[in-house]
């Protein structure tokens, strides 16, 4: 398959193939994509995927204003979490199922959670502890203490210094001083706080920061950027496409921003997906209104089937509040959410592993299953392309379900059947491939209605013409969330068009990672936009027609 029709894999139905068709396809696709050449992860994207869910905690001087970005309005003496206690944190992220915590340390604002040299927009120059504390400290050792790793989201974005998204300045002389501010800051906290499993650059990251990596943080995986090891799904919703390759092309991975739209699975490069939601969607920070927004239970397990079930990693945002606790609606609902995840999938029925072109499970005796694990050994690459799944009951064997990818982890749901035996076959592979681990369950409770479907796509949205071959328009006000939208230009006409030198600015400063064309569409743009908060315009010609009609999509 190519891209494109991945692509529309993505947006459009889910491509799992009818069973007859899948049996009555070769079994081997060496031909589009050699096992001996497909992407392979490194053991720290292993261990890092084993890892599953994490927790992500959003705390700034946002969290007093009540807004989701901050304007710089509150003054650092009323800035005085008193009943801080991180150990609070790390005992809801063990609640949660969490294995890790990812803490927003310098969030869009650039104030600073720990005891910087490099600014005084930060917590050292506020009462709290009477500008001694450090949050990441502190959490360093709640970590610690139980067993969790952590990591850091450091935004390149700084509106206190005046840069743009990506650490992206409107002057080559502010843009030194500010790539030097960076530097210093990354290298302070990945220097005083213990080994870092991830590091979030927000919107991709302008300053060259490879050196400090290598040498500070050789294991850590990296959230977009240059040296990205992984990728963004796209959409904050909490919910991956399916099939969600793990590989991409090597020049989608080279831009920093590669999304699950350029899931690839004869890609190069292995580059595994982090699916982000906020317990209080669409909310990132704590206010005092937003606690209605609470998810409910089953929206939080349509998301782990919809997340952890696809493949990807789960990064649950819970929020402090202005004491620096985490609210406790918010603690309780994590504590529900992954005590029902430990029932349905703590203790299987049975379970094995082996090859994949035929691996059969026999169990004690015959039992009843509704849920079924599958995971892939990846040590060699993605190879399985299709399988199904079937249930031998009364000495004969009847379909349960098939499906595409399964890479780390697929959970699929099957019609409550008595077996006593089931089986996986690989109808499609590139290439030899290995289960790691076949599970069948007994949960008696049904999957959520939605666990296959994919992510939710928005109808089209007018937002301008083109006249005379070109277009400049400002579309602020049609980016409500941040993710990838379609920008589509189409002509009056009906003529094919292209769409040349695309610019994208955000508050003025060109943003020219985040807007490319649609692979094999040259009429259509596509947008990734990584927060709210700052003015969006587009600008660019139109070759083709003389005018038209521009289209606008969210993902």
């Amino acid at each position: 398959m190519n891209r494109r029709n991945f692509i529309n894999s993505i947006i459009g139905a889910t491509s799992v193939l009818p069973m007859a068709q899948a049996a009555s396809r070769a079994k081997s696709v060496h031909g589009s994509g050699p096992g001996s050449r497909l992407a392979v992860p490194t053991p720290q994207q292993t261990a890092w995927q084993d890892l599953e869910i994490g927790m992500f905690i959003h705390f700034a001087p946002n969290t007093w204003q009540a807004r989701e970005y901050d304007d710089l309005s509150t003054p650092l003496s009323a800035i005085n979490p008193a009943q801080l206690d991180t150990d609070q944190w790390a005992e809801c992220a063990e609640g949660l199922g969490a294995k890790y915590i990812v803490f927003v340390a310098k969030h869009v604002g650039g104030f600073c959670m720990w005891q910087t040299e490099t600014t005084d927009y930060g917590i050292r120059n506020t009462p709290w502890r009477n500008g001694k504390g450090d949050v990441m400290a502190d959490l360093s050792r709640s970590c610690r203490k139980r067993g969790l790793k952590l990591g850091v989201y450091l935004s390149p974005r700084d509106d206190k210094f005046g840069a743009g998204t990506g650490g992206r300045c409107k002057t080559a002389e502010k843009q030194t001083v500010y790539n030097s501010l960076y530097r210093r800051q990354l290298t302070e906290l990945l220097t005083r706080y213990g080994e870092l499993v991830e590091i979030w650059f927000d919107g991709s990251l302008l300053a060259c920061v490879g050196d400090i990596l290598k040498d500070h943080a050789p294991h850590a995986m990296i959230f977009q950027g240059r040296s990205a090891t992984i990728r963004w799904v796209g959409n904050e919703d909490g919910f991956a496409p399916y099939p969600a390759w793990n590989a991409v092309s090597k020049s989608d991975a080279e831009t920093g921003v590669a999304t699950a739209m350029h899931s690839d699975p004869d890609g190069s490069v292995w580059l595994p997906m982090e699916t982000d939601v906020s317990i209080l969607r669409p909310n990132w920070f704590w206010s005092p209104q937003n606690e209605q927004n609470l998810l409910p239970l089953d929206r939080l397990l349509e998301i782990y089937y919809r997340s952890v079930g696809h493949g990807t990693q789960l990064l649950i945002n819970i929020p402090a509040d202005r004491r620096g606790l985490l609210s406790a609606p918010d603690t309780t609902r994590a504590r529900e959410f992954g005590d029902e995840i430990r029932r349905r999938f703590g203790r299987s029925v049975a379970e094995t592993h082996g090859s994949a072109e035929t691996l059969t499970l026999d169990l004690p005796s015959p039992t009843r299953i509704d849920q079924v694990i599958l995971q892939e050994d990846c040590s060699a690459g993605q190879r399985i392309r299709a399988y199904r799944l079937e249930a031998r009951a009364h000495g004969k064997w009847q379909a349960l379900g098939n499906g595409t990818a399964i890479g780390h982890k697929r959970i699929q749901p099957v019609t409550p059947t008595v077996a006593d035996a089931v089986r996986l076959i690989a109808t499609r592979s590139a290439g030899p491939g290995s289960i790691r681990r076949l599970a069948v369950f007994s949960t008696g409770s049904a999957p959520p209605s939605t666990w296959n479907e994919p992510p939710h796509i928005w109808a089209d949205d007018a937002v301008g013409e083109w006249t005379q071959g070109s277009f400049s328009i400002d579309i602020s006000e049609k980016i409500t969330a941040a993710g990838q939208y379609r920008l589509r230009f189409v002509a009056q006409g009906g003529e094919d068009v292209i769409v040349e030198n695309p610019q994208l600015l955000l508050d003025g400063v060109a943003q020219p990672n985040l807007v490319h064309q649609a692979p094999g569409s040259p009429g259509v743009l596509i947008l990734t936009m990584p927060g709210l908060g700052q003015k969006v315009i587009l600008a660019g010609r139109v070759r083709g027609a003389e005018q038209g009609t521009m289209l606008l999509r969210r993902f």
